[in-house]
């Protein structure tokens, strides 16, 4: 498949360098020279639009805003020679999938691109957002740490190197194993997982490498193991701190020479396989406890994070608009006061609670539409919970909405359209950053 990629930029001499920079990378490249021009296209058949911020009549920033409402799945690279913290704030509200600051080389522009169609075709596969026929699991989300872990989780996926993703429970560690796999290009191979913490101790040295007949008592035949089933593919590891320092030194050995022998064997078997683990506890604290060991730790490559719910709480409407429609209460509604309650609560047990809280709600509510004393009692106390700590650019947001409502007197309505965002995430965000009108 070859992706068609569409540029934009006054500089018909910009355009062209980028078009042939895009060409050896073999990508169909068209080019137009005004927002405008572009706006006249039929911009469904693009894969990426590349757009330049600073132009005449319409700048990038419109052009942008109006692709985000009429092409919403279309990815927009931004890119200018005038980079500065608020251009780069207002890009990436307005929707911009990343941003490049003037000069670059062909190699950046090239990474850039490779990595927002990765974060693209993610999407597409529906390993993230909203699907009516899987019954997987999925990510679902759209805000900043969500959008920044899935383009971390596209840039690592066909790497091949070993990665451990730690996490709050149920922030969807294994989920995100599950993508690295699909998204590389062992997914036609086997995903085998295994938690170390639902397998006895003595069991799962036999469950990792296999055992030949005889090999202990009960042992009536040989037996291959879950690391051997894997060749080719993914062999994830769930909760990998529960796992001995004694075996967690023979998975070290498994990661250095990629050799299995089943217990009570002497055949040494040669298995590739990609090795992903997830932890819930912090790894680094195991390490000064004596309970995980360093140099193991040092085999993973990458590390990667999963965001816990209270850090992306303005996705909370649309997980729970996933979960009802899952579950087929496509007639319920969440009032905004019970929203609100929602989105003031800390959320420990991060979705894995959210999808509890909901069905419980639902079970106990007589109504279409669930209201604050529906929820449970918890929700209720914690409505005041303070506010979790912010990143800078959540920082950056807070204040731009504050200016913005301001501005407009509060007048909800209107600072949506300025904002470029629907009044139902407007008010999750007011709810999130605590923002209220000056008496």
């Amino acid at each position: 498949m070859r992706y068609r990629i569409l540029v934009i930029d006054d500089d018909l001499v910009a355009c062209e360098v980028l078009q042939e920079t895009l060409l050896r990378a073999e990508y169909d490249v068209d080019i137009c020279t005004s927002a405008k021009e572009a706006l006249g296209k039929d911009l469904s058949s693009y894969d990426l639009l590349i757009s330049d911020i600073r132009m005449p009549d319409i700048d990038g920033l419109i052009l942008l805003n109006q692709v985000q409402k009429q092409w919403p799945e279309l990815p927009v690279i931004m890119v200018t020679a005038y980079g500065s913290l608020e251009t780069t704030m207002e890009a990436l509200r307005l929707g911009a999938s990343d941003y490049i600051s003037k000069p670059f080389s062909p190699e950046a522009i090239r990474s850039k691109v490779k990595k927002v169609l990765d974060v693209r075709d993610l999407k597409q596969r529906r390993i993230f957002g909203h699907t009516e026929t899987s019954e997987e699991p999925q990510f679902i989300g759209s805000s900043a740490s969500m959008v920044e872990f899935y383009k971390q989780l596209a840039r690592v996926a066909n790497a091949g190197d070993s990665v451990l993703i730690e996490g709050e429970s149920g922030t969807g560690k294994e989920l995100a194993a599950r993508a690295l796999h699909q998204l590389s290009e062992r997914r036609g191979s086997p995903f085998v997982a295994l938690n170390c913490g639902a397998i006895p101790e003595n069991l799962l040295e036999s469950e990792l490498f296999g055992y030949e007949k005889g090999a202990f008592t009960g042992a009536d035949k040989s037996r291959e193991g879950l690391l051997a089933s894997a060749q080719g593919g993914t062999f994830f590891l769930d909760e990998i701190t529960e796992m001995s320092t004694a075996l967690q030194g023979k998975l070290l050995r498994f990661m250095q020479n990629r050799e299995v022998r089943r217990l009570g064997g002497n055949e040494v078997k040669h298995v590739v396989v990609r090795v992903v683990a997830a932890a819930n506890r912090d790894i680094d604290e195991e390490i000064k406890k004596g309970r995980f060991r360093s140099d193991l730790l040092y085999r993973f490559v990458v590390r990667l994070h999963t965001p816990p719910l209270r850090q992306h709480n303005e996705d909370l409407p649309q997980l729970i608009e996933y979960f009802l429609k899952k579950w087929g209460y496509t007639s319920i509604n969440i009032s905004d006061e019970a929203m609100e309650c929602m989105i003031a609560y800390d959320w420990p047990g991060n979705v894995r609670e959210l999808e509890n809280v909901l069905r419980q709600t639902l079970l106990m509510s007589p109504f279409s539409m669930i209201f604050p004393e529906n929820l449970p009692e918890r929700f209720r106390i914690g409505k005041d919970t303070k506010q979790s700590q912010l990143t800078p650019l959540e920082e950056a947001e807070k204040k731009q909405i504050l200016q913005m409502l301001k501005t407009t007197s509060w007048n909800q309505t209107r600072t949506s359209q300025l904002l470029g965002i629907d009044r139902k995430t407007l008010r999750v965000k007011i709810q999130r950053y605590g923002l209220a009108k000056d008496k």
